[in-house]
């Protein structure tokens, strides 16, 4: 199940891990109703997992204002479903992740 967002948080950059079945929908498919979800500028859609039933993806969206529910509703139309948020950047700028070393 997904997550609920705050209204009115500016969402720049959200990674979900997504899931479908093998057969449908396919990727091009989720990409298209992705794209045509308000605020989504570009989709970069990575498979991480393949089994005999399903295919899971990392789907990394970028954007101005990205309406969250509209972007699950959008996902969940298709067929597939969000498993998780792997990273949220919001506010006024993208602020990169600095990977840090230990030692």
């Amino acid at each position: 199940m997904a997550a609920k967002m705050e209204e009115g948080m500016n969402i720049r950059r959200i990674v979900l891990d997504v899931d479908k079945a093998i057969s449908k929908p396919a990727v091009t498919e989720l990409a298209e109703a992705i794209c045509r979800v308000e605020g989504v500028e570009a989709v970069n859609i990575t498979v991480t997992e393949i089994d005999i039933e399903t295919v899971g993806f990392n789907v990394t969206i970028e954007g101005e204002n990205i309406s969250y529910p509209d972007l699950v509703q959008a996902i969940e139309h298709t067929g597939a479903a969000v498993h998780s948020i792997d990273q949220l950047v919001a506010g006024s700028r993208i602020v990169e992740e600095i990977k840090r070393g230990r030692t």
